[in-house]
């Protein structure tokens, strides 16, 4: 095989595969790339056997041929070269790199592409098209909020659902849930899936700002096409939780802060705050939100920023950092928490239930979170 390439084309699409092959893996051949040079297009594989990538570049082609190489040793030569066509030539099992325009040869070892997971086509796939901007928002607004523990394997991904025209993507670890909807006409049914999230990170990273998007559920896969990229992954098996049963409704009361202000007041108040709590005390009153962390060994912080509300006061107790994640995708000026409190005789109003925080003014995403208890 033999094969002269660009530099800057190749590195663009192996730094993806690089996202999906393991070099931990003890089936040493995922952390190979599959190269297939013929008829002027080289098409690059790469899977973790669970999440497959595909992508073509256009070569030019001396002797067609087919063999795997090494991923990250791949990659690190290319990144140490300057842009220009590089000769690419395998003899038997070993593989010569050679830039056109430096006195430089590297070789490498390769493996038989038979050795190669079979990772199948995407041929009669039923694909619906989906603004890119609007998907990649979907994921950002919802992917940070999965569960860690894969003891509870089905929150460790994203749930995809369509009813009628409107898709939504929910995320929860038990703690927080977010959820995010999009009113979409002209998409076919499909079953509800758990998406893996490492598909939706490579998505939200590669994925283009502008244009549309092929997405398919078929069975217990999901695929995802764009530009010469085609990503496929196996689906999580579960029943994910009601998440609708989890979203309170008829919340009595509300405060309304300006975002900068909030993210400002957190980023200072939280330095104080004990590592692994992450504990913060919201105190309301008339005009006022008071940020508050318990004192510690090293001692305590408190800031007051104005907010809209009139009423008793309030405590409120949380894990700030289910408020800093999902004020990073908010794009909204003011934010709002909407809540019902409790009150004891001779006490102030306690928040013991789920209260929502969204953007004002309103959009398609909540997120709910559990208060931690006083």
């Amino acid at each position: 095989m033999k094969f002269t390439f660009d530099r800057d084309s190749m590195v663009k699409e192996i730094s993806i595969a690089q996202e999906i092959i393991t070099n931990k893996s003890p089936i040493s051949i995922l952390s190979n790339i599959l190269i297939i040079a013929e008829n002027n297009m080289l098409t690059i594989k790469a899977t973790d056997s669970t999440l497959k990538f595909t992508t073509t570049i256009p070569v030019d082609i001396q002797e067609p041929g087919r063999t795997t190489i090494y991923c990250d040793k791949f990659m690190s030569i290319l990144s140490s070269l300057p842009s220009g066509d590089i000769e690419f030539i395998q003899e038997d099992i070993e593989v010569t790199i050679k830039p056109i325009s430096k006195r430089f040869t590297a070789k490498l070892k390769s493996q038989t592409s038979d050795k190669f997971p079979e990772i199948g086509t995407s041929e009669n796939v039923p694909f619906f098209d989906i603004s890119s901007k609007d998907f990649k928002e979907m994921i950002k607004e919802t992917i940070f909020a999965v569960s860690s523990d894969h003891n509870r394997y089905f929150m460790t991904g994203v749930y995809f659902v369509k009813e009628g025209d409107i898709l939504t993507m929910v995320a929860t670890d038990g703690r927080r849930l977010s959820c995010e909807t999009k009113n979409i006409v002209n998409i076919p049914d499909f079953q509800p899936a758990i998406i893996p999230t490492k598909i939706l990170s490579c998505v939200l990273k590669n994925a283009p700002e502008e244009g549309n998007i092929q997405i398919a559920v078929v069975d217990k896969s999901v695929f995802v096409k764009f530009a010469n990229v085609e990503f496929s992954s196996v689906l999580i098996d579960g029943q994910f939780p009601n998440y609708k049963k989890v979203i309170p409704e008829n919340l009595e009361q509300s405060i309304m802060v300006n975002k900068a202000d909030l993210e400002a007041a957190l980023k200072r108040t939280t330095i104080m705050a004990e590592k692994n709590v992450n504990r913060i005390i919201f105190r309301i009153t008339d005009g006022e939100l008071k940020l508050i962390t318990p004192e510690t060994e090293s001692g305590t912080a408190e800031e007051t920023i104005p907010c809209r509300y009139a009423g008793e006061p309030i405590n409120l107790a949380l894990n700030y950092v289910y408020v800093s994640e999902p004020l990073k995708v908010i794009d909204s000026e003011n934010i709002v928490f909407e809540f019902s409190a409790n009150k004891e005789d001779g006490e102030d109003a306690n928040i013991t239930k789920a209260l929502i925080i969204r953007g004002e003014p309103a959009k398609d995403y909540i997120h709910v979170v559990m208060p931690l208890t006083n």
